[in-house]
C-alpha cells in the first residue's frame, strides 16, 4: 500500500481488509511503501517467494511499481484503486469502492494480459510524449495531487506548448508527422474516463497509436468532449492505427512518459508489445455491463459543452470580423 497515493485517506484500507477479504481462500500480509521504487522490491521479493497474488493499493504509479516486477512469473497482478486517476483499473472496470474492489480479489479471476515497453521502461497503460508528457512533468513538479491540479496545468500549458515533428517506424514504414501528441495505448484511457484510445484492448496484442495534430485553442474544448465521451477517434484531428513495435525519432531529447510517470529520454524512442506477459486479477462482470459515467466525467462534460457554445459563438463572431475586414479592404482599395 502507498500510504501518499491519490487524494484520499488510506486509514481504514487495513481493517477493510481484514473484514472482507476471504480467509477461506487466502492469507496475507499487508506492507506500506516508504519511497519511490519499494513497491517493485516488495512485489519482486514476492515473485521469488512464490506468492500467488500481489495488490497494488494506489494509483497507477503504484501498479506500475509492482506489476513491472512481476511480468512474466506466475505472480498475478491485483489493484485496489485510490490514486488521482486509476487508468488501468477504470480500463478493467474495477470498483473505485474499497470493499467492492476486494471482493473482486476474493472472486480471484486471472487473465494473462499484455503490457508495454518504452525505451527499456515498462508501461500498462499508456506511454507517449509530447503535450500529454510534458504535462505529466509538469503535473510531478507541481507537488500536488489530483485532478484539479492536472487540468490546471493542462489549461496553462496548452496554451504555450509548441508541437514537434516526429518520424515513426513501424512495420508497414516510415511517416513523418507534425504533432501535438502522440501516444501508445495497451488500455484505453489517461485515467479518470479521459478516453484517449477508445478502442485499446489489453488481449489483442496490439499497441494503439494516437497521433494528436496541432489543432487552434478553440478546437481544445470538442476535443476534450471526445475525449470524455469515447469518441476521440473520431475527430479529425486525430491518425490512429495498430502495431506491434515502433520507432519514433524526433530533433532533440526530451519528456516521455509511461503510465504517467515522466522521464527524459533521447531523441530515438523505441516502443513495443509484449503479448500476454502479465498475470491480473480482472472484473469477471467487466463484459456484462457498460459503465455508467460518474459524477467528474458528467460534470466535465457539462463544462465542455457550455465551453463548445461559447466556442461556437466565437467561430461566428471571428467569420464576421474577417467578412467586415474584407468589405473594408475592398472600401480603401477602392
Amino acid at each position: 500500500m502507498n500510504p501518499i497515493s491519490g487524494t484520499s485517506s488510506k486509514a481504514g484500507i487495513p481493517e477493510l481488509i481484514e473484514k472482507t477479504l476471504d480467509k477461506d481462500k487466502f492469507e496475507y500480509t499487508l506492507a506500506m511503501t516508504e519511497y519511490a521504487g519499494h513497491a517493485s522490491e516488495i512485489a519482486s521479493r514476492a515473485k521469488d517467494e512464490g506468492i500467488d497474488i500481489v495488490v497494488a493499493i494506489g494509483g497507477d504509479g503504484t501498479v506500475n511499481e509492482v506489476a513491472r516486477a512481476i511480468v512474466h512469473s506466475n505472480t498475478a497482478l491485483g489493484i485496489i484503486p485510490c490514486g488521482s486517476g486509476n487508468g488501468l483499473a477504470r480500463h478493467l472496470m474495477l470498483p473505485m469502492n474499497f470493499r467492492k474492489s476486494i471482493e473482486i480479489i476474493n472472486r480471484c479471476e486471472i487473465h494473462d494480459l499484455d503490457y508495454g515497453i518504452i525505451n527499456g521502461y515498462p508501461f500498462f497503460c499508456t506511454c507517449g510524449m509530447g503535450f500529454d508528457a510534458h504535462v505529466s512533468m509538469k503535473f510531478a513538479e507541481a507537488g500536488k495531487r489530483g485532478p484539479i491540479t492536472y487540468v490546471e496545468n493542462v489549461l496553462r500549458e496548452g496554451l504555450k506548448y509548441e508541437p514537434e515533428t516526429y518520424e515513426i517506424q513501424d512495420e508497414s514504414g516510415v511517416t513523418r508527422h507534425k504533432a501535438f501528441l502522440i501516444s501508445c495505448a495497451n488500455a484505453s484511457q489517461y485515467g479518470n474516463n479521459a478516453y484517449i484510445a477508445p478502442q485499446a484492448s489489453m488481449s489483442d496484442g496490439l499497441l494503439d497509436v494516437i497521433i494528436m495534430e496541432p489543432f487552434d485553442m478553440l478546437d481544445a474544448p470538442q476535443i476534450s468532449i471526445d475525449m470524455f465521451n469515447k469518441t476521440l477517434d473520431k475527430s479529425s484531428k486525430i491518425k490512429t492505427f495498430k502495431c506491434k513495435k515502433l520507432h519514433i525519432r524526433r530533433k532533440t531529447e526530451g519528456v516521455i512518459h509511461f503510465d504517467g510517470d515522466p522521464i527524459m529520454s533521447g531523441a530515438d524512442v523505441d516502443i513495443e508489445l509484449k503479448e500476454k506477459g502479465i498475470k491480473v486479477v480482472v472484473n469477471p462482470d467487466a463484459d456484462k455491463s457498460q459503465r455508467k459515467p460518474n459524477m467528474m466525467q458528467s460534470a466535465a462534460a457539462e463544462l465542455f459543452n457550455e465551453i463548445n457554445v461559447v466556442r461556437e459563438d466565437l467561430t461566428k463572431q471571428r467569420r464576421h470580423i474577417m467578412a467586415l475586414s474584407k468589405v473594408l479592404q475592398r472600401k480603401l482599395n477602392l
